[in-house]
């Protein structure tokens, strides 16, 4: 569920990522203690750029242990289980369309028409491949469990991070 975008959680998002957030719809999933982990952002920018990354990771801890696994190997680890596990492909497609969907209707409410240069195009290499665990693990941290099971793998190797609402890390 994502919830309002307030001035707080501006001025916290602008500190997480050391810059001013762009397009964010909202926040899409929190710490325990209230801290956005991800944002919800619009299709298309305010400039006019499409931005296909619905789920943004902003928190600090997450996008550390992110980067962690990625130069661990797990991307290749995870591919390589992707590219033999015909359940794994389904329910990784399924995560892509649930993506779009998502996208859709944030960029819906916020009166965008569709952004079609974006159509197909989800995030973290999705439907086929795994390109961005910080992306997966947005979309796992803002659909909840369940829902992208490359993003749950890569939460459940995660240490020193925070709890999540909705999650057990």
């Amino acid at each position: 569920m994502i919830t309002p975008f307030t001035a707080a959680d501006e001025e916290r998002v602008r500190e997480q990522l050391g810059r001013v957030p762009r397009g964010v719809a909202g926040v899409a999933a929190r710490t325990a203690t209230g801290d956005p982990l991800v944002v919800a952002t619009v299709p298309r920018l305010p400039d006019g750029t499409p931005f296909p990354t619905t789920y943004y990771l902003t928190h600090p801890d997450y996008v550390a242990e992110a980067s962690r696994l990625e130069a661990g190997g797990v991307m290749a680890q995870l591919s390589e289980e992707l590219a033999q596990d015909e359940e794994l492909q389904a329910a990784y497609a399924s995560a892509h369309r649930a993506y779009l969907a998502d996208r859709a209707a944030i960029g819906a409410q916020a009166g965008l028409a569709e952004v079609t240069e974006i159509d197909d195009f989800s995030a973290g290499g999705m439907p086929t491949r795994i390109k961005c665990l910080h992306a997966l693990v947005g979309h796992s941290l803002a659909a909840g469990p369940g829902v992208n099971p490359v993003g749950d793998r890569a939460l459940a190797m995660m240490s020193d991070v925070p709890p999540a609402v909705g999650f057990h890390v």
